[in-house]
């Protein structure tokens, strides 16, 4: 039954409360599930009008709890918002809602999606809510607003846009929602002054799946054991570093995880998955174990992997981060945290007490388990200690002796004391984090109505203390003059029709400070370039990616990486060590267009000031990667990044969507066509999530077959036009390395195929005999130098080498056999020739 069949006539008039609560319990017994009395008691304060805020522990149903304040809203014909601080969460609850209520009534907005924007139910980030809360103030189309996860209210760069709503949307009604707010007591003041409703409060520190605390002192594998022994997993093991959590998972392989009938029930699970070389094998193995990783810095498709076979209680041990404890629905009965200290950027510090119970309420889920368990490691010397101890415990004198192990040097140790101030503690009062930037002035200046008086509104009466107030209003003003100074906004003699004293002269679209807020400044940028250029395509990729926030690993790999060779190449030409080290400062990662795209940004802003609170930022990684003629397993083990290829995926997914969104289609060469479709066909196949979840969201309502696991993408071969671009890629990576002789490297590339690295030097030894060099400039990659003979079941390829005499009679022939690039995702060619026509 569909919730909406519990909505009352809409000609009876305003909906009673009474029967509103009933219907929606009808449905939830309908649905198999009975409310706990903190929900019920919740729900009924929802259904009055009342704000409310609700701080239960995980895992007590707040997410119900939600469903029935847009089921009450629906009900009375107002508009209701959910919000999320991340995306992931937003498309999760977006579909979840589509289920709930049908996809009519369900809309969602990210900032670079939009899906049903007009509908009665809207998903979004909590940036989104807040530019539509400055852009429209109390006269918003908002009724309703639930705000879940709403601890990072406190965030320092994002917190503004969790406090902005609660200052504007004056009329609406508020469900704050999470586990770990602390102390309430001034919200419920302030949201009951602005709204002029009743503010509820309703907490509950019992949770209905009880939680047991432990300290253990024995060493970590023996801990997992005994849990595993306890029947306790699945259990979830916690590090707040990705390399730890991927070496304790390793470390596991040797003890016995799962039964040959779950280690088969798995593999049948996994069914054709796609694992890709690196990593990709590494969890392979893994998962087969019963093992599964998750952190950040995965591919999206191998920690949605993990999330299904654990819900599907395939997997006994996870290790992770605390990635895990921002919302995601994965049943685990103990967590075990493996130390109480994490680096926040900055320094080594303790646990908060608010980190500390987002973590452990992942352990023990309503549905799965009567009980959960938080296991806390001592540190190693604590133990080593503990161990020693238990040797001498009988004898006094040796007990006497005993010299007791101290932490390491710099070492931030924790202990009992810790843990137990920790599990006692209350979370910490949140700490307003407002701000005021030049996006926040424009889109107040811009709604109708006096905005000096909106301005000084959102200044003087924000949750900040008076001293910082004062500092966001000098910069106010600060911003403001430099809006006059531009030219952006004017003064008007008399108020326009709509009450404006003062008016934006440019136009601005709804998300210009959300998705890609330096697009407009990109757009202005290409028109620099001549598309006959031969370095067009390859540049307008270089401005698309000077845009976009940096992806810092790669960064510093490539720095790293050029350093390293610079090095090599310096000792060869005897430069002495201290010229050496003062050389390599100068050595960065590569910026293409540099110069020419910072004077451009720096004339833009004057125009644009607004622009200067978003860093430019020249780089090359996608167009690195298409430089180098490299696929996505070449391009992450070359630059050693297998920790960090989730990062590196989700990076070349924006430059795909920018390249696709901001570029104009009369300023897209036929070139520039081919590396947009290489790209999007790359990121497709790596990890169709990215962008298969947003095709999806065009028909939410459509019936869902997935399996467990989802299983491998369309074919790569299907998409000619890309694959022709991986081909030609493959190719003239093979070219570039005989013009650098590495024939070692191409050895490894051909060598399963006969093409080891002497048969490769032979054959371009003998080409060298007869000319200088191999041509590997923008002509020597281009189709002219390329042919391809299609057929059914592969291509022959010929690509000839760019030879300073222009003879063009050596190159490189190979078959492409298409059903092993269809299984591998890639193009895969087998070398059959070196040499002259």
């Amino acid at each position: 039954m569909m919730l909406t069949d519990q909505l009352p006539d809409s000609a009876a008039g305003e909906p009673d409360s009474d029967a509103l609560f009933e219907g929606f319990v009808e449905w939830t017994l309908d649905q198999g599930i009975e409310l706990y009395p903190a929900q019920e008691e919740a729900l009924m304060e929802v259904v009055t009008g009342a704000n409310l805020i609700l701080s239960t522990p995980t895992g007590s149903g707040k997410s119900l709890v939600a469903v029935g304040a847009h089921f009450t809203a629906l009900a009375a014909g107002k508009r209701s918002f959910y919000t999320a601080p991340i995306k992931a969460l937003v498309s999760e609850k977006f579909f979840s809602l589509v289920e709930v209520f049908g996809p009519d009534n369900v809309g969602m907005m990210t900032g670079d999606s939009s899906v049903n924007a007009e509908a009665p139910i809207i998903c979004c980030t909590a940036e989104i809510l807040a530019n539509i809360a400055l852009r429209d103030g109390a006269e918003a189309d908002v009724d309703q607003v639930v705000m879940d996860e709403f601890h990072f209210y406190a965030e320092p760069d994002r917190g503004w846009a969790w406090q902005v709503p609660m200052l504007e949307l004056r009329r609406a009604q508020f469900v704050i929602m999470s586990a770990t707010l602390g102390d309430v007591s001034y919200f419920e003041k302030d949201l009951a002054r602005r709204t002029g409703r009743d503010t509820a409060v309703v907490t509950s520190a019992e949770r209905p799946i009880p939680l047991n605390f432990r300290y253990a002192k024995t060493p970590l594998h023996e801990t997992i054991e005994e849990l595993l022994a306890g029947q306790q997993a699945p259990i979830y093991v916690v590090y707040f570093n990705q390399a730890h959590a991927l070496e304790q998972a390793q470390a596991l392989m040797s003890v016995k995880v799962a039964s040959r009938e779950q280690r088969d029930r798995i593999a049948e699970a996994i069914g054709d998955f796609r694992f890709t070389a690196g990593f990709g094998k590494t969890l392979s193995r893994l998962v087969r174990h019963g093992i599964g990783v998750h952190h950040a810095g995965m591919l999206p498709k191998y920690r949605r992997l993990v999330e299904q076979l654990a819900q599907a209680g395939l997997l006994k041990v996870i290790c992770g981060t605390d990635t895990l404890g921002v919302g995601i629905n994965v049943p685990i009965r103990t967590v075990l945290i493996t130390g109480l200290t994490k680096y926040d950027g900055v320094r080594t510090r303790h646990l908060k007490a608010r980190e500390f119970h987002q973590v452990a309420g992942r352990a023990g889920r309503a549905g799965y388990d009567t009980a959960g368990y938080v296991v806390v490691q001592a540190p190693e010397h604590e133990i080593e200690n503990e161990r020693a101890l238990a040797k001498v415990a009988d004898d006094p004198k040796k007990k006497r002796k005993l010299v007791r192990k101290k932490a390491p040097e710099g070492f931030v140790s924790w202990s009992e004391k810790t843990f137990e101030k920790l599990v006692s503690a209350e979370p910490e009062p949140l700490r307003s984090s407002f701000n005021v930037s030049h996006s926040m002035l424009l889109n107040v200046i811009n709604r109708p109505g006096d905005a000096f008086t909106a301005m000084r509104h959102l200044l003087e009466d924000n949750h900040e203390d008076r001293a910082s107030q004062r500092k966001h209003i000098l910069r106010a003003i600060a911003i403001y003059r430099a809006l006059l100074a531009a030219d952006v906004v004017e003064r008007l003699d008399a108020p326009d029709e709509q009450g404006r004293r003062v008016r934006v002269t440019v136009d601005l679209q709804f998300d210009f400070a959300l998705n890609q807020p330096l697009s407009p400044f990109a757009l202005a940028a290409i028109e620099l370039f001549d598309e006959q250029s031969p370095t067009y395509a390859l540049d307008v990729l270089s401005v698309i990616e000077s845009t976009l926030d940096n992806p810092r690993q790669v960064l510093a790999q490539q720095q790293f990486k050029a350093r390293g060779e610079a090095v090599a190449q310096m000792k060869a030409d005897g430069i002495e060590y201290d010229e050496r080290m003062e050389l390599l400062e100068e050595i960065t990662y590569p910026k293409p267009l540099e110069e020419i795209l910072e004077a451009a940004y720096e004339t833009y802003r004057k125009g644009h000031p607004w622009v200067g609170e978003h860093e430019l930022s020249p780089k090359s990684v996608a167009r690195d990667m298409f430089e180098r003629a490299m696929n996505f397993v070449e391009f992450v083990n070359h630059y050693s990044l297998a920790r960090s290829e989730g990062l590196v995926l989700r990076y070349l997914a924006d430059v795909y969507k920018a390249l696709r969104h901001t570029v104009p289609d009369d300023a897209k060469s036929e070139e520039l066509t081919d590396i947009i479709e290489w790209l999007g066909e790359l990121v497709r196949q790596v990890d169709s999530s990215l962008l298969d979840e947003w095709e999806k969201l065009r028909n939410p309502g459509d019936e869902d077959d997935t399996p467990i696991v989802e299983h491998a993408p369309e074919r790569v071969t299907r998409n000619t036009r890309a694959f022709r671009v991986q081909v030609r890629n493959a190719m003239f990576r093979r070219v570039e390395l005989a013009s650098l002789r590495r024939y070692a490297e191409l050895g490894e590339l051909d060598g399963e195929d006969g093409w080891d690295a002497a048969a490769w030097e032979s054959a371009i030894e003998d080409y060298f005999e007869e000319y200088d060099e191999i041509g590997i400039g923008q002509d020597a990659r281009g189709p002219a130098l390329l042919m391809i003979t299609e057929e059914s079941t592969r291509w022959l390829v010929r690509q000839i080498f760019a030879d300073p005499e222009q003879d063009h009679d050596w190159g490189i022939s190979a078959e492409v056999d298409l059903e092993a690039s269809d299984e591998a995702g890639h193009a895969v060619l087998r070398v059959t020739d070196v040499g002259p026509q």
